[in-house]
């Protein structure tokens, strides 16, 4: 058993394998920019800085395994890559997938080339270090027969009971079903997220049994739908470690709530020659409002550059803070490229010079936990539909001194406390900035995936999910002519890439007649593939529900790619 393990689940054999973990102790939260650090720095457990990142990342795990690093002449006599042998799917639809009945028919296992010692002969990239990784275990692919433990890997951690990624796939019914005749693999989570069966049923219940308009009526279904509209911005407040519930507005998501914050506190505190600083791997929603904000009022736009990489070069960005810095937004984690933004140092330095800062959570959320007390953030912005909620909602979350003294941005219903012809006076937190019927639903949807992804656990999570994206780096550094965008150091769960003489669109459509899902295009980012010299990429992206075999399904249909 590996110390992080202890550490985060100390319930060892007390809890059945297939029970989802209880949320984990907050001292044993995974690294991570404001967060609590993991005790652990053994080589290959994660360490500090981020959640799952290990030492030496991908090239690490390569070398441990006495492989050559990524793009290296082979030495004479090593042994080659091992990542799975898997043979390549034929062209067009599979045979018709196995009734629900049978599913665990239908599998056969797919040999491996030797590994070194000490690891697992048909696992060679579990390492014992990982102890979301199972040692021994083997790929498989459609063929005869899946083995029995492979659907609760848990069980086999020596009593582990923590996070089983077998388990959680049960709750997401989008993920059982076949496109274009083979199994779907979800790996655009990046774009959006599938939706836990608890948040389907409670956006239904909600319309079948407590429809109504929030406050102000005195019957019963107005008073259930307000307390369960109220009732989720606490969640959220809870989840994102608030103050309180008033320091959250409902949305419709990330972009809306960039655009109140130009358009209340930009309007106001923002002039002529005055100064915004974004980073140079921003999304579009973060960028193209302080545009419009800029040409309004004569702002000045700054950017802080990246390295190769894809870091932010934090020297550059304190060399670019000067009096007429008004705000500092930026990216948490950057989607095109997966980069993690190290918004803590960037808030502190922000701060010392006076200047308030908006982090972009929309990527970051569903991968780690968030505490905007202890990072400190001014505002922070982030969409239910990314955290397995539904679309069409999200949150601003402000500094409740801050948000009041703001203006309104929407005028209308709900958000006014008295209205005559000639003066209208206003509600105060969060309803001011509410205006008109809010999407009621959608924040009791987005209520119960916050319930959700707290009972999994976010550092289980983190852990696991951070880990696969270096097992999924190993595999797609294998293969010939694949060039990954995005190579930080601290990354989520994104893997963008391109193929050499391959237009990244006919990747994806080629995956697809797989049932591999990916994403495929710009990503609202054009300025950060720009800096890496390319228009559009591949991206690859994974959640907690995704799997090594997941994982294996795309390295295997990436070697079939016909050859130019």
């Amino acid at each position: 058993m590996s110390r992080l393990a202890n550490e985060l689940y100390r319930e060892g054999d007390r809890a059945a394998p297939s029970a989802l973990p209880a949320h984990a102790p907050a001292p044993h939260v995974p690294a991570f920019p404001g967060f609590a650090e993991p005790a652990s720095a053994a080589p290959g457990y994660p360490t500090q800085g981020l959640p799952g990142i290990t030492s030496g990342g991908a090239e690490g795990i390569r070398a441990a395994r006495g492989f050559a690093p990524a793009g290296s002449a082979p030495d004479v006599g090593r042994a080659p890559p091992v990542h799975p042998v898997i043979e390549p799917l034929a062209e067009g639809p599979a045979a018709p997938s196995p009734s629900p009945a049978s599913a665990d028919a239908g599998w056969r296992r797919i040999s491996v080339v030797d590994t070194p010692a000490g690891i697992g002969r048909d696992d060679p990239f579990a390492s014992p270090d990982f102890y979301f990784l199972t040692p021994g275990t083997s790929r498989f692919v459609p063929g005869q027969g899946k083995p029995a433990h492979q659907a609760s890997p848990a069980a086999t951690h020596g009593g582990i009971t923590g996070f089983d990624p077998y388990r959680v796939r049960t709750d997401f019914p989008a993920l059982h079903q076949n496109v274009n005749g083979h199994p779907l693999v979800w790996l655009d989570n990046a774009a959006t997220t599938q939706k836990p069966q608890s948040v389907i049923d409670a956006t239904s219940h909600f319309y079948a049994h407590d429809n109504s308009n929030i406050h102000r009526a005195a019957h019963t279904l107005a008073a259930r739908s307000t307390d369960l509209f109220e009732g989720a911005r606490e969640k959220i407040a809870r989840f994102i470690g608030a103050a309180e519930p008033r320091e959250i507005v409902f949305l419709r998501g990330t972009t809306e709530a960039i655009n109140l914050v130009a358009n209340t506190f930009g309007r106001t505190r923002i002039g002529n020659g005055d100064e915004i600083i974004v980073t140079a791997i921003e999304h579009h929603a973060n960028i193209v409002p302080w545009q419009l904000l800029s040409q309004a009022t004569g702002a000045v736009l700054k950017v802080v550059p990246v390295n190769d990489r894809g870091e932010v070069i934090l020297e550059q960005f304190a060399a670019l803070l000067t009096g007429r810095t008004k705000l500092v937004s930026v990216t948490h984690v950057a989607n095109a490229l997966g980069t993690v933004v190290p918004v803590e140092e960037i808030i502190a330095i922000a701060h010392a010079h006076g200047v308030p800062v908006l982090v972009d959570a929309a990527q970051s959320a569903p991968h780690v936990p968030i505490d905007v007390k202890a990072l400190d953030a001014d505002f922070l912005v982030l969409s239910g539909h990314k955290i397995f909620g539904p679309t069409g909602i999200g949150i601003l979350y402000g500094k409740a001194d801050l948000l009041e003294s703001l203006p309104p941005w929407q005028g209308g219903g709900h958000m006014i406390k008295d209205v005559t012809f000639a003066k209208t006076t206003y509600q105060g937190l969060p309803e001011r900035f509410e205006a008109g019927t809010p999407d009621i639903a959608g924040a009791v949807g987005l209520g119960a995936a916050v319930d959700y992804l707290q009972q999994v656990g976010l550092p289980a999570i983190a852990a696991y999910e951070h880990a696969l994206l270096e097992y999924a780096t190993a595999g797609l550094e294998e293969i010939a002519g694949l060039r990954l965008i995005g190579t930080a150091q601290h990354k989520a769960s994104v893997l963008s890439f391109v193929v050499k003489d391959k237009d990244p669109q006919e990747v994806a459509k080629f995956l697809d007649r797989r049932g591999i899902a990916v994403r495929s295009g710009h990503h609202c980012a054009q300025p950060a593939l720009r800096r890496f010299g390319v228009e559009t990429t591949v991206r690859a992206s994974l959640a907690f529900y995704n799997t090594r075999e997941d994982v294996d399904a795309l390295v295997t249909a990436l070697h079939a790619l016909p050859k130019s």
